[in-house]
C-alpha cells in the first residue's frame, strides 16, 4: 500500500491550498487517514485525521481554517487550508492507520512521503 500526496507549494500568507492523498495498491479497508505536519527543527504533529464514517478531529491551531474531507470509495483524503499563517510552513505527511489488505487480519499503518507548504509573509 502506498500514500501518493500531492497539492503542496508556496503561498503568500492568507491565502489557500488543497493537499490530496490517494492510497493504492490491495486494500480492503483503512480505518482512520489523516494528515500531519513537521516544521524545520520540531516534532511531527497531528493536523487533522478523518475515521470511515466521516467524524474528524483537529489540532487547536488549524481549528475553522483547515477541512478534512474524505472519499471511501477512491480511498483519498483532501485537507482545504485557508488563511494561512508562516506557522502552517512545514512538510505535511499523509497518513492511513488501520489499513488492511483483503484476505488479511492484520492492520499496518501507511505514510507518505511528505509534501512542503510554505507560506511566505
Amino acid at each position: 500500500v502506498q500514500l501518493v500526496e500531492s497539492g503542496g507549494g508556496l503561498v503568500q500568507a492568507g491565502g489557500s491550498l488543497r493537499l490530496s492523498c490517494a492510497a493504492s495498491g490491495s486494500i480492503a479497508s483503512i480505518n482512520t487517514m489523516g494528515w500531519y505536519r513537521q516544521a524545520a527543527g520540531k516534532q511531527r504533529e497531528l493536523v487533522a485525521r478523518i475515521s470511515k464514517d466521516g467524524s474528524a478531529n483537529y489540532a487547536d491551531s488549524v481549528k475553522g481554517r483547515f477541512t478534512i474531507a474524505r472519499d471511501n470509495e477512491q480511498n483519498t483524503i483532501y485537507l482545504q487550508m485557508s488563511r494561512l499563517q508562516s506557522e502552517d510552513t512545514a512538510v505535511y505527511y499523509c497518513n492511513a492507520d488501520g489499513v488492511r489488505a483483503p484476505f488479511e487480519v492484520r492492520f499496518r499503518e501507511v505514510w507518505g512521503q511528505g509534501t512542503l507548504v510554505t507560506v511566505s509573509s
